[in-house]
């Protein structure tokens, strides 16, 4: 992932200003450690901070068109560029980076074109004959993006909130799927699928197209030259792509470049079972294994470095991200630029052990409607940002387009979790790979039983960072917590330490409104924790929470948190999964 900062409009083209723009832009060095550049045209500053994964030779940004009148700035990566280029025949490329291809789209189609790009982008592009702009960020929020405004009138986008929080009267995340103009001053949705509308799909579940759709989102995402891996922990997820990604991977330029031999990565506490589950779908699969080992000394030396690069004090976020952060570090270090990782997937297909409460099926479309259009503010934050801190790219093919169109076209009753029928959380995508002629994956691995990373992260982990956060915060400080934080206040003497941290480092109302709250049972929406009525005295991430479904779940009579006030449910944090990290003990 690179990252973009753009200052549009400002009311001071002196050489300060200049000078400040690199200064910011430089605070997304991590992001993108190959290159580093800056156009100015009037009063409006394109910087880029470049991580080159395709064309590294002559890729460098900005990009622009035939005469220079338009210019680009742009973090991701376009899957379908080749194809494009096609249908611009009258043009003439300056380099052979995928993302060239913007600038000339503008041209023939206008901001129209924004639809037709299929990947992963946020992008700023300037238009020097009218000095107007357009900013987009990709369909679901994969890549991260922020907008800020200033109070000479100046518009900024950063990929992180630390290129802007210190310069804008206000700023706020950029919404995915969107696209805002300085013609229109406002933001307006591109991204418009069916699902988008919660309205009840009826496709029949075809498990060879399934199959299909999610093989082509994988094989799209070896478009790269540069070295890459996997993330693999031994779950379903990340052990589907990494199995497809071993089973295409010597067709490819990619194989032809590099080698045809597949890295697998995983990291975790010493004598982790899950590290044991890995290396098994490692060797079953013939991956070159990299395991990489963590104490929880090293999780909590980390912590700050991972507030300041994740930019949130969701608390799981933060136990999410921790180990993906060491890991991200480890593989570059190995000359790894790039890496596929298996977000996603519980949200399409209702993963979570929370589904297996779900009422009925028009219930459980909404749900996973919900998870989907939220997944910028954890999963996708996480796995965008854990990486980028190293100047390494993830990339996510559960959440390509053109696969979450197939996934959520299907009737959702297929969807539902049924226990006398045999049907587990994901039935529906792990039946689609049950394949008996050519396994991708063996059987135990393919129907092992979902398991949230709170819950298998051990208990040392959390303990330390409890008892961590323990001896930073005192009892009076949480008497207090409502009147020092009363956004979103922390109930926990880990929120509240993660919160400290967060303020220090951005300490803006609009930082901390960026920070999504709400009431959640085992990573539900607000609205699921009504699917079960006891669920209501047991809010909390943890799949343990989902009471009568977790084999180890939490006492009914003993709820975690009980007679919370509403306005303090905010702070309750969402569970999410790490393809990848494996830290059980």
């Amino acid at each position: 992932m690179c990252g973009i900062l753009a200052v549009l409009g400002c009311s001071d083209d002196s050489q300060a200003k200049r000078v400040r723009v690199l200064e910011l832009s430089r605070r997304l060095k991590h992001r993108g450690p190959d290159w580093s550049g800056l156009y100015q045209h009037r009063d409006s500053y394109l910087a880029h901070q470049r991580l080159a994964i395709v064309d590294p030779a002559s890729g460098d940004q900005p990009l622009f068109n035939e005469d220079k009148s338009v210019a680009v700035t742009v973090n991701g990566e376009i899957y379908n560029h080749e194809e494009l280029r096609k249908k611009l025949v009258n043009h003439k490329f300056r380099t052979g980076s995928d993302c060239d291809v913007i600038a000339h789209l503008y041209e023939e189609y206008g901001e129209d074109f924004v639809d037709m790009l299929d990947g992963i982008f946020s992008f700023v592009l300037l238009d020097t004959r009218d000095n107007s702009f357009i900013v987009a960020r990709d369909a679901i929020g994969v890549t991260s993006l922020y907008i800020g405004w200033g109070l000479d009138g100046s518009v900024w986008i950063s990929s992180e909130m630390k290129g802007l929080n210190d310069d804008c009267e206000h700023f706020e995340t950029f919404p995915p799927g969107h696209l805002y103009t300085s013609k229109s001053r406002g933001f307006r949705r591109w991204y418009n699928p069916p699902w988008f509308s919660e309205s009840i799909p009826s496709v029949p579940y075809d498990p060879l197209v399934l199959r299909r759709a999610f093989e082509n989102a994988v094989i799209k995402r070896l478009m790269t030259d540069v070295p890459f891996g996997v993330l693999l922990s031994g779950g379903l997820d990340s052990s589907l792509v990494a199995s497809i990604t071993a089973r295409y991977l010597a067709g490819t330029k990619a194989a032809k470049q590099w080698g045809s031999q597949l890295h697998s990565f995983c990291v975790g506490l010493e004598g982790s079972p899950d590290l044991k589950a890995a290396k098994e779908v490692a060797d079953y699969l013939g991956t070159v294994h990299h395991e990489f080992h963590l104490t929880v000394q090293d999780g909590i030396d980390a912590i700050e470095d991972v507030i300041y690069h994740i930019e949130t004090y969701d608390v799981t976020t933060i136990r999410a991200s921790t180990p993906m952060f060491l890991m991200s570090r480890k593989i570059k270090s190995l000359g790894v630029k790039m890496v596929i990782s298996g977000e996603g997937s519980d949200e399409i297909f209702g993963g979570y052990l929370y589904f297996h409460k779900a009422p009925n099926k028009e219930e459980l479309h909404r749900e996973t409607c919900h998870k989907i259009k939220a997944l910028h503010q954890y999963d996708c934050l996480r796995a965008n940002k854990a990486t980028s801190a190293w100047g390494l790219e993830a990339r996510v093919p559960f959440l390509d387009i053109e696969f979450i169109n197939v996934a959520m076209s299907i009737d959702p009753e297929s969807k539902m979790i049924k226990k006398d029928q045999g049907r587990i959380e994901k039935w529906i995508l792990r039946k689609a790979f049950d394949d008996e002629e050519r396994p991708y994956l063996p059987k135990h691995i393919l129907y092992r039983q979902k398991e949230q990373f709170s819950d298998g992260v051990g208990y040392s982990w959390i303990d330390g960072l409890k008892a961590h956060a323990a001896k930073n915060v005192t009892d009076k400080m949480m008497l207090n917590a409502s009147y020092i934080f009363p956004h979103n206040t922390p109930t926990t003497k880990e929120a509240y330490y993660y919160r400290m941290i967060f303020e220090r480092f951005f300490p803006q109302n609009s930082a901390r409104l960026t920070v999504p709250g709400g009431a959640s049972v085992a990573c539900s929406t607000a609205k699921a924790v009504e699917w079960d009525v006891v669920w209501k005295n047991n809010l909390d991430p943890s799949g343990r929470a989902a009471l009568g479904v977790h084999l180890s779940a939490y006492d009914a009579e003993a709820p975690l948190i009980s007679n919370v006030p509403s306005k303090v449910i905010d702070s309750i944090p969402r569970m999410v999964e790490v393809p990848g990290v494996a830290i059980h003990t």
